[in-house]
């Protein structure tokens, strides 16, 4: 497996878009937000699974905000 860089203040404000989109009790929202705050990488994959697994919509959504 790849190793990549994870950028916390990154997942930050992509916590804060899922927090405005999905909602702050959201699993993926918190999730992100822990990986956010812990920088681990254990925090981050089960983030990124997390976002994986919303509607491709909420993504796009997130993914735009972070590019505004």
């Amino acid at each position: 497996m790849d190793q990549t860089n994870i950028d916390p203040a990154a997942m930050g404000r992509l916590a804060k878009a899922l927090n405005f989109i999905c909602g702050p009790k959201h699993a993926a929202t918190q999730a992100m937000q822990k990986a956010a705050d812990s920088g681990s990488e254990p925090d981050a994959k089960r983030a990124r699974t997390l976002f994986l697994k919303l509607k491709p919509g909420e993504r796009r959504a997130a993914m735009t905000m972070l590019s505004d």
